[in-house]
C-alpha cells in the first residue's frame, strides 16, 4: 500500500449540489426557499469550513481509467480501469480554506426534473467557489498502478472529469484542477 499525496489547485469554479431536506416555511414560495437555502448545497464540516467529499476524486480518477482504457504493457488488452476502481481510495475530504459564508450564489434556469433537455425548467441558487485546492491523499493498494501511471491519470482527471457541480464529465466547465506535485509514501 502506497500513499500520494496529491497537491492540487482548480482553474475553474467549483460547485456543489448536495441534495438538502430544509422545509419550506408556512407561505414560503419555491423561489424564497431557494434564496434563503441555497448554502445548504455545501458541504460543510463542523468548523464551518467547505470540504470536497472524498469520493468525488475516487469517482474521478475511476471515470478517467474507464474513459482513457489505457492498456497495461504486456498484459494483452487489459487497462487500467479495474485496478482504479478496486486499487485507489480517497478516505479524508479536501477541506477548503472558505466557510460556508463565504461562497458566492449562482442563479441557474435549470430542468425541474433535473434531467438535461427536461421540458419544464425553474430557478435554482447554487454555491460556488472561485479559488480552491489543497492536498488530496490516495491510498494506492494495487502495484499495477506506477506512479507515472498514477500521475497520468489524475492530471487528464483534472482536466477531463472534474469535480462537483457542471463538471467537464456532465458537459460543464466547473471543477477542473492541475496537479501541482505528488509525493508518495
Amino acid at each position: 500500500m502506497r500513499i500520494a499525496t496529491a497537491t492540487i489547485k482548480g482553474i475553474s469554479p467549483y460547485s456543489q449540489g448536495r441534495a438538502h431536506c430544509v422545509p419550506r416555511g408556512d407561505k414560503e414560495t419555491a423561489d424564497d426557499h431557494e434564496k434563503r437555502t441555497w448554502r445548504e448545497r455545501l458541504h460543510v464540516n463542523q468548523d464551518g469550513f467547505i470540504f470536497i467529499p472524498p469520493q468525488a476524486f475516487k469517482n474521478c480518477i475511476s471515470e478517467i481509467a474507464k474513459f482513457l482504457s489505457v492498456q497495461i504493457p504486456g498484459k494483452g488488452k487489459a487497462t487500467y480501469t479495474k485496478h482504479f476502481e478496486s486499487g485507489v481510495m480517497v478516505v479524508e475530504p479536501l477541506v477548503l480554506p472558505a466557510k460556508k459564508d463565504e461562497a458566492v450564489e449562482e442563479r441557474i434556469f435549470v430542468p425541474a426534473d433535473g434531467r438535461r433537455g427536461g421540458g419544464k425548467r425553474v430557478w435554482k441558487h447554487f454555491p460556488v467557489v472561485h479559488k480552491w485546492g489543497g492536498e488530496v491523499q490516495f491510498v494506492v493498494t494495487d502495484d499495477a498502478i506506477t506512479p507515472d501511471v498514477f500521475q497520468r491519470h489524475l492530471e487528464q482527471a483534472g482536466n477531463s472529469i472534474g469535480i462537483g457541480r457542471f463538471r467537464p464529465r456532465n458537459n460543464g466547465y466547473y471543477g477542473r484542477f492541475v496537479v501541482e506535485k505528488i509525493s508518495w509514501a
